[in-house]
C-alpha cells in the first residue's frame, strides 16, 4: 500500500482528476482518494516514482506519506 499527500487537491473536480491519472496506471491496484485529509491511497505494485509522475503531470503534486 502507498499513501500519498497530495495538498492542493481542493475540490471535487481535482478529486477527479487525481482518480483518473491513477487509474490510467495499470499497476496501481485499488484506489481511495480523500480529498478532505487531501490523501490517496493505492493498493498495487505501482512504484511510488510512477504514481508521484502521474498525479505531477496532471498538475498535482504529491508527496509520499507511507508504504
Amino acid at each position: 500500500m502507498t499513501k500519498l499527500s497530495i495538498p492542493d487537491m481542493t475540490c471535487g473536480h481535482c478529486k477527479a482528476s487525481v482518480e483518473g491519472a491513477l487509474k490510467a496506471l495499470p499497476d496501481a491496484g485499488d484506489i481511495t482518494v480523500d480529498l478532505a485529509a487531501k490523501t490517496a491511497t493505492t493498493s498495487g505494485p505501482a512504484t511510488p516514482a510512477s504514481l508521484l509522475k502521474a498525479l505531477d503531470e496532471v498538475g498535482f503534486p504529491a508527496t509520499l506519506v507511507g508504504n
